[in-house]
């Protein structure tokens, strides 16, 4: 791994759980918005002003989503287990998001929009072969970032029993296809999202993580071969 990945890989591993509920970075444009609409649902809403003053707690709220996913299941997600997380009135999680499935939404949408905000900051560092940094990258995620992989995993497979939660999953993956197209070609990126995806997944499951030269051969049949001069 060079001194650019290295930097990288620091930002993105070392945030911890805490940080989820904490961070209030601007939110990358190919997410969306984690708010949506509010809706109202009871007498115990936040008041107008003191939602004017607070326009990043629907971001905050997702982030308390995701630290509460990542601590105790998709299955523990609770209004009130997230106001508390994120320090707020019960009444500002059911505001912003009426449903638990709305609430899940917009924790994988965050989590969606910090992992592709991190991607792009690689690829803007990216140098020397495409192989190797994208090795360096899964063994990365598998290893200091395996928490945070494991916490958005349950949340895009979430998504496989909640309908609410296929749009937010399927822009996740447009946006990685493209990014990874962004390097080569949109067939290839295309078929590197695939394969990035399905590496990391099957290495949170498994208790032990593929070999740097097993990945790497992985990434090199999937990558066109160099032009012969």
């Amino acid at each position: 791994m060079n001194a650019n990945s290295v930097t990288w890989a620091a930002s993105r591993g070392h945030r911890g759980m805490a940080g989820w509920a904490r961070s209030s970075g601007p939110l990358p444009e190919v997410a969306g918005n984690t708010g949506g609409t509010p809706k109202r649902m009871s007498t115990t809403q936040p008041a107008p002003a003191a939602r004017r003053k607070d326009p990043a707690r629907p971001e905050r709220i997702a982030r308390a989503a995701i630290a509460v996913v990542a601590e105790r299941g998709v299955d523990k997600l609770t209004h009130r287990a997230v106001a508390a997380q994120a320090g707020v009135p019960l009444g500002s999680t059911t505001y912003y998001f009426a449903t638990l499935d709305d609430l899940l939404a917009s924790a994988l949408r965050q989590a969606a929009a910090d992992d592709v905000a991190h991607l792009r900051e690689w690829a803007r560092r990216l140098d020397g072969d495409l192989a190797v940094a994208l090795t360096d990258l899964v063994l990365h995620y598998l290893g200091p970032a395996r928490a945070q992989t494991a916490v958005e995993h349950q949340l895009y497979i979430a998504a496989l029993h909640k309908p609410a939660l296929h749009g937010a999953s399927q822009e996740w993956d447009s946006a990685l296809a493209e990014l990874f197209a962004s390097l080569v070609d949109p067939a290839t990126g295309r078929a590197l999202s695939v394969v990035f995806c399905g590496l990391l997944l099957q290495g949170i499951v498994r208790e032990s993580v593929p070999s740097r030269d097993e990945i790497e051969m992985i990434f090199r049949r999937v990558l066109p071969r160099p032009a012969e001069s």
